[in-house]
């Protein structure tokens, strides 16, 4: 997804939130990578689920999921800096709410190191078009 991320940075996020399924070191490290390359706070807003989280009537629970305390997913809720440091979290296997202040006067001093829609950008060499048209999914002929 590196186009729709620099269509992003294009826009000047400063707080780049990922809500998502996604957890662990490699994760992590993706949003690292994230807030360095777009010079903007990322806050990855995990999922946290247990074996008991799973309604009983869920096909083959009992199997899948024998025991109510086990960490399906360990959630790795964070907070990191447009350099890519880690100031919250991660909340890993626990249930919360992660708090972070954000200066985003960050964004700018980090975009003066490396800003890949700016000085970076080579607009004479590469173009990305984005439809913000309202599209549909399927087109019937």
């Amino acid at each position: 997804m590196p186009l729709a991320r620099y269509a992003l940075y294009s826009q000047g996020v400063e707080v780049y939130i990922t809500p998502t399924y996604d957890s662990g070191e490699k994760w992590i490290g993706t949003l690292q990578h994230i807030a360095r390359e777009g010079c903007c706070w990322v806050v990855g807003c995990g999922n946290v689920v247990r074996g008991g989280d799973i309604p009983d009537d869920f096909p083959e629970k009992s199997t899948l999921y024998p025991d109510n305390d086990e960490w399906i997913n360990a959630g790795d809720s964070i907070a990191i800096a447009p350099g890519g440091d880690i100031v919250a979290g991660p909340m890993r296997k626990e249930e919360g709410i992660l708090y972070c202040e954000v200066d985003c006067n960050q964004v700018a001093k980090a975009k003066r190191a490396l800003d890949v829609v700016g000085h970076y950008s080579r607009p004479d060499i590469f173009k990305l078009h984005v439809n913000t048209k309202p599209q549909s999914p399927v087109e019937f002929e």
